[in-house]
């Protein structure tokens, strides 16, 4: 389960902040302590022939008394070196008022026919999103899903993972998990008196709940219990679709799909399986993946099969067809591909008429230097697709399969994006906005040459007190001359020249990439005059998937030398010097900064290792690692192997070496990366690192991977990161600065 970062950022008076910097790094170095001890109890394992060593092998037993011991002294120790950072204060009383003042966030919304509207809602103030309701915007917004009591009821944050409202409204099926777990329980919901229809189904953690046509069954991937004492990497395989009539009992479901229930269909025991429908649909579509990656298997059947003792299914694509994204329209299936097509295909396939892929037809083809995503059939025969350049993306109209096409916001500056239609019914459409200076809109056009008109449905504001922005694209070269894409965001007032605090995001895994989007949270650092750096390194899909496959297993190293090149840019162009530079990624993400940090250390102040995959050579052994294997590899390969060590931030921190400072951020609870990846790596940078900086390993024992943590929690998290790196930047003139090395020009 592959996790999008979001941007984020800190803040203050540059004048204050000068002196701060310097002072803030020796009064942490000098008032710490030495980290907890951590014990060495190598477990050497040879692969391939090569040895590789493993000094920290025990803390992945995370339930042993020892490690619970040990990880709860780590987030005191760095609990209490982060509470003596003078800037932290402040950095949490701002991001509070920054996230009231910005106003109610809205989010995932989906329309129906009658203009039925749900949607996720956070009001300025509140804690979690709720799951709203309203009829059209004239309507009165009714909450029907309040996790915040849920919250108040268990003593643990409560977050709603998905909801699949019925296609006529009438129902409603939603997740929710506690302590950012992600182990949601599927409820079922009457809408109109909002009574529960049947007890709570345990372990459905997938999205891709779908309702039949008649809206009277619910279709739902459900993993297996498994006996205690089972090996982690048991818990994605052998999951099953289950049917439940809206109202009976749980108990009553009746397996659907999946490898124990569709034996002639020769599924892989990661075949992790959801069924779509379409409210004016004959067929019913089943489509696996791994969790991670979005290829897989396609399957049809009848929705009439439903009323037989078995449905029969008939193959339509393997996972070497390379479709990416499908959307069931009537009786026809539209496909994404990036077979012999990049940056992407659509293909339309008539399910009347039968056999599979070879008979779809290509609909759209992605525009020269694009990148083609999203796809929705509108109710008057237009296909409406979202199409990516650079740092934007756009919804174009194609009155025809294989016509040019309309922007529909021609105008408007940023990126539109599709709302979810998903009954294909509705007139006009409705699109999503951003840009990297100016909070996102729901607007609406009623149809070709129509003005496009904001419904009002989203009110952010930019937080008082921000001052101008200004943002820079550019595309700088890497360590073999290959141009990857950077955007630098700062305030429009800054000295070009001048150095500033400067952060540097980076992710760079399966196909996705960052776009422009306008964060809150980076107010505070981008108003004191800090800078943000994002780039979009091969393993994203910024360029489509070659640009996804040249960072992908073998050719990985390509995503954290283009990290290291966009560093050395920043310093280049004066951006930031190696004492301002700090660098952060998230999850994937996590080899982009780790990488960078130990390749070339001398480049960071200070880095953010943040929920990151650091130990690669294990990380298969986990339960979500082994749904990763497509995307990074596997040890049991040897060509595989050897990549995976090149990649594995833990092993390939050496003795000696004057790393940057390090903050490791987890939740204990993390269901996509386990807490023990942050643990290995802290422990060996704590032990390893000559340079004096602090290695901190912060902990939150309330949360996971980042799903579903409350607006507090993100409050905290992003005040100790801002404090933290501010804490080690040194600007010129204050104490700890220094001239650029010449490897860093």
């Amino acid at each position: 389960m592959p996790h999008r970062p979001l941007l984020r950022a800190t803040a203050h008076r540059v004048a204050i902040a000068t002196v701060l910097a310097g002072l803030g790094a020796a009064a942490l170095a000098a008032s710490l302590p030495a980290p907890p001890p951590t014990p060495v109890r190598d477990v050497p394992q040879v692969l391939h022939g090569t040895t590789v060593p493993d000094p920290y092998r025990h803390l992945e037993d995370v339930k042993s008394p020892a490690t619970q011991a040990w990880l709860k002294a780590q987030g005191e120790y760095a609990e209490q070196a982060l509470a003596a950072l003078p800037e932290r204060a402040r950095f949490t009383q701002r991001l509070a008022e920054v996230n009231r003042s910005t106003g109610d966030q809205v989010r995932q919304l989906v329309r129906l026919p009658g203009d039925r509207l749900f949607y996720l809602k956070r009001a300025a103030g509140e804690a979690q999103f709720k799951l709203v309701t309203r009829d059209g915007l004239a309507g009165a917004e009714r909450a029907l899903v309040d996790p915040e009591a849920l919250s108040r009821a268990h003593g643990v944050p409560h977050a709603i993972n998905y909801f699949t409202p019925s296609w006529d409204g009438k129902r409603l099926a939603y997740g929710v998990s506690a302590g950012g777990s992600e182990d949601a329980s599927l409820h079922l919901m009457d809408v109109a008196t909002g009574r529960p229809l049947c007890e709570p189904v345990p372990r459905v953690q997938q999205d891709g709940v779908s309702w039949t046509p008649d809206s009277r069954f619910v279709a739902y991937n459900q993993l297996r219990a498994l006996p205690e004492g089972s090996p982690a990497t048991e818990h994605y395989l052998d999951t099953t679709v289950y049917l439940l009539e809206a109202g009976a009992p749980a108990a009553s479901a009746r397996p659907l799909f999946g490898p124990l229930v569709n034996r002639d269909l020769k599924l892989e025991r990661l075949d992790v399986a959801s069924i779509q429908f379409h409210p004016d649909g004959r067929y019913m579509v089943a489509r696996t993946t791994d969790t991670t990656v979005p290829e897989g298997k396609l399957f049809v059947a009848r929705v009439a099969d439903l009323a037989e003792p078995a449905v029969t299914w008939r193959a339509v694509s393997r996972f070497e067809d390379a479709i990416t994204d499908v959307v069931l329209h009537g009786d026809t299936l539209y496909l994404r591909t990036h077979k012999q097509a990049p940056r992407g295909r659509w293909l339309a396939l008539a399910l009347r008429e039968g056999g599979g892929l070879e008979k779809a037809k290509v609909v759209l083809d992605a525009p020269e230097r694009a990148v083609l995503k999203g796809l929705l059939p509108a109710a008057d025969g237009s296909l409406l697709a979202e199409v990516s350049e650079g740092f934007n993306t756009r919804v174009m109209r194609h009155a025809a399969p294989g016509q040019p096409g309309v922007d529909v916001a021609a105008g408007r500056p940023g990126s539109t994006f599709l709302v979810d239609d998903r009954a294909h019914a509705l007139g006009g459409v409705w699109m999503g906005t951003s840009t990297w200076t100016e909070p996102p809109r729901i607007v609406r056009s009623a149809g070709p040459g129509r003005p496009v008109e904001d419904t009002g449905l989203l009110k952010l504001q930019v937080p008082p007190g921000t001052p101008a922005l200004a943002v820079r694209e550019v595309l700088v070269p890497s360590h073999d001359g290959v141009q990857v894409p950077l955007a630098i965001i700062h305030r429009a007032d800054r000295v070009p020249g001048t150095p500033a605090p400067t952060l540097l995001v980076g992710y760079g895994a399966y196909g996705f990439s960052m776009e422009a989007r306008f964060s809150p949270l980076s107010v505070p650092w981008l108003e004191q005059g800090g800078v943000m750096a994002l780039v979009n390194v091969r393993g994203s899909g910024a360029f489509g998937d070659d640009w996804h496959r040249a960072g992908f297993k073998t050719t990985k190293p390509n995503t954290w030398k283009d990290g290291i090149a966009a560093a050395r840019w920043l310093v280049a162009e004066r951006y930031a010097t190696p004492q301002t530079l700090g660098i952060w990624g998230t999850s994937a993400g996590g080899i982009f900064v780790g990488r960078a940090v130990t390749e070339a250390p001398d480049l960071f102040a200070a880095a953010i290792f943040d929920v990151g995959i650091m130990d690669a050579i294990r990380a298969e052994e986990s339960a979500n690692g082994i749904t990763n294997i497509r995307e990074f590899g596997t040890v049991k390969d040897p060509v595989e192997f050897r990549a995976l060590l090149q990649m594995s931030t833990y092993h390939q921190i050496r003795d000696g070496v004057r790393y940057p400072a390090v903050m490791l951020v987890h939740g204990v609870n993390d269901p996509r990366v386990d807490v023990w990846q942050s643990a290995k790596a802290a422990a060996r940078l704590q032990a390893a690192s000559a340079s004096g900086k602090p290695v901190l390993l912060r902990l939150d024992g309330q949360a996971g991977h980042g799903v579903g943590s409350t607006a507090g929690q993100q409050v905290s998290k992003m005040a100790d990161i801002y404090a933290f790196l501010r804490a080690q930047m040194a600007l010129p003139g204050s104490a700890g600065a220094s001239t650029v090395p010449a490897a860093a020009r």
